[in-house]
C-alpha cells in the first residue's frame, strides 16, 4: 500500500520571504507537509485564486482551514500543532513574541528595495538614491532589534519561538545582499544562533532570486 501523501499543503514558491516563514516553521515542527511551486515565475491557477483571491502567496491547507497571510498562517501552526512551547497560554508571553511579527511587516517594506535591486534587477535599473535611503531604515530598525536583543537571547523572550521566524527570513536576505552594513553585535549573534537550526539552514539559506 503506497504511503499516504501528506496532509498539510504549503503553497507557494521558496524564493518567496513569505513563503520561507512557513516552510521553515513547518521543519520546526516536524509537521509532515507538501509543498506546490506557484507565484511568481509559476504564475497562479484559477482554482488557487478562488481560495485565495490576493494573489500572494504562502497559503496553506490542512483538511480543517484554507488560510493566507503569512504570519496569521504562523499563529495558526503554533496554536494548533505547537502546543505550549510554540503558543504559551500566558497572553503576555504571546504578545511580546507577536510584536515582533508585526514589526517585522514594517521592516519588510524598508528592506523591499535594496532586495529587488541586488537580487532581481539590471544595475543600470537601479534607483541608487532610493535603494540608500532604504538601507538607512533598514539600519535604524535594525538598531530598536539590536537595543532588545542585547536584554534577551530571542525576540520571543526567553527561547527561540514565532516571534523569531519572520525576522529570521528576512536577516538572511540584510546579511547577504552585498553592501556595507553597520555593526550590530546583538543582532549579529541572534542571528549566528538562527543559523544552527537545521530547516532555516536548508529551507531559508538558499540563493537569494
Amino acid at each position: 500500500m503506497a504511503a499516504a501523501e501528506p496532509f498539510f499543503t504549503i503553497w507557494g514558491r521558496l524564493n518567496s520571504h513569505n513563503v520561507k516563514k512557513v516552510v521553515w516553521f513547518a521543519e520546526e515542527l516536524r509537521l509532515a507537509y507538501r509543498r506546490h511551486d506557484i507565484g511568481g515565475a509559476f504564475g497562479y491557477t484559477d482554482a488557487y485564486l478562488a481560495r485565495n483571491p490576493n494573489r500572494l502567496v504562502p497559503m496553506i491547507e490542512d483538511g480543517k482551514i484554507v488560510l493566507w497571510e503569512s504570519n496569521a498562517i504562523l499563529r495558526y501552526m503554533a496554536a494548533e500543532y505547537g502546543g505550549p512551547a510554540w503558543f504559551p497560554a500566558d497572553p503576555i508571553d504571546r504578545a511580546l513574541a507577536d510584536r515582533w511579527m508585526d514589526w517585522q511587516i514594517t521592516y519588510a517594506d524598508a528592506q523591499r528595495e535594496p532586495f529587488l535591486a541586488f537580487a532581481r534587477t539590471p544595475e543600470d535599473q537601479w534607483d541608487y538614491d532610493a535603494i540608500a535611503r532604504r538601507i538607512n531604515q533598514c539600519a535604524q530598525h535594525l538598531k530598536v532589534m539590536d537595543t532588545y536583543l542585547g536584554e534577551r537571547p530571542w525576540l520571543s523572550g526567553s527561547q527561540f519561538g514565532i516571534g523569531d521566524i519572520p525576522m529570521g527570513v528576512y536577516a538572511y536576505t540584510w546579511f547577504s545582499l552585498p553592501f556595507d552594513k553597520p555593526e550590530f553585535p546583538a543582532v549579529a549573534d541572534w542571528y549566528a544562533r538562527i543559523r544552527e537550526r537545521p530547516g532555516f539552514a536548508d529551507k531559508v539559506m538558499i540563493p537569494l532570486t
